[in-house]
């Protein structure tokens, strides 16, 4: 829009109002202050949803009304982690909290809606206006061999370790992350980074460099992913 490029997770067109939602699988306990998002144990600043959700809201509208569209606009970050915690929060921050997602979803599906031609008229203009590549982006040329391999905190960049069966910590900044989670991250990474390699678990085992057993990491991937092949050649997408 106007040359800049911003990112929507979801857009719900209905009747009554247009919703913009940003999906946030953020867990660990946090605490809003001053318009700032902080993580509770460490006290350091971490990066805020609700910035980039209002940037987001502030091109959508400037869209519609260049396509002449008058409809009502809101936007939500969601937390869907039944760990996420957060102190302090206003209640006028538009956020749904894990306790609040199931609320939401039955209010949208009650809502009637009767869409017109405006609203197919946007659908049809956020299809085409999508930008599957940022032209801006630019990546450096990377090989698998000159990575460095571990599972490291969403904070400082600190390479986490395992501190009981269920979690891993960083020694640093102190945050904290389930097993289970810091897998699925790494796994994701992964495959962003390397498209063309299978996913299986002695590739993230190497991946992950924690120590961890094939046996958990198997566990993770049966879990999340669907598994191809026979025992010898397992791979997962």
């Amino acid at each position: 829009m106007n040359g800049s490029y911003f990112q929507l997770d979801t857009v719900i067109i209905s009747g009554g109002v247009i919703h913009l939602i940003d999906t946030k699988n953020y867990s660990d306990d946090y605490f809003w202050e001053n318009g700032k998002l902080y993580f509770l144990s460490t006290k350091k600043e971490c990066k805020n949803p609700v910035e980039q959700l209002n940037r987001g809201l502030l091109l959508f509208k400037q869209l519609l009304h260049s396509l002449k569209l008058n409809y009502l606009v809101e936007a939500f970050a969601i937390f869907i982690h039944p760990e996420f915690t957060l102190y302090q929060a206003p209640t006028d921050l538009p956020i749904i909290h894990p306790t609040q997602v199931k609320r939401f979803i039955d209010e949208l599906d009650k809502t009637k809606s009767v869409l017109n031609d405006g609203h197919k008229k946007l659908a049809q203009a956020l299809i085409s206006l999508n930008q599957p590549k940022n032209p801006f982006e630019k990546l450096p040329e990377y090989k698998y061999e000159q990575l460095r391999k571990g599972i490291f905190s969403k904070c400082c960049e600190t390479q986490l370790f395992v501190v009981n069966l269920n979690r891993f910590l960083c020694l640093k900044c102190g945050e904290s992350e389930k097993i289970e989670d810091a897998i699925i991250r790494n796994v994701n990474e992964y495959k962003f980074l390397f498209p063309d390699r299978k996913i299986t678990t002695s590739s993230i085992q190497e991946w992950c460099q924690t120590g961890l057993s094939k046996r958990t990491i198997t566990r993770v991937l049966k879990k999340h992913f669907t598994a191809f092949g026979n025992t010898s050649n397992t791979f997962y997408k």
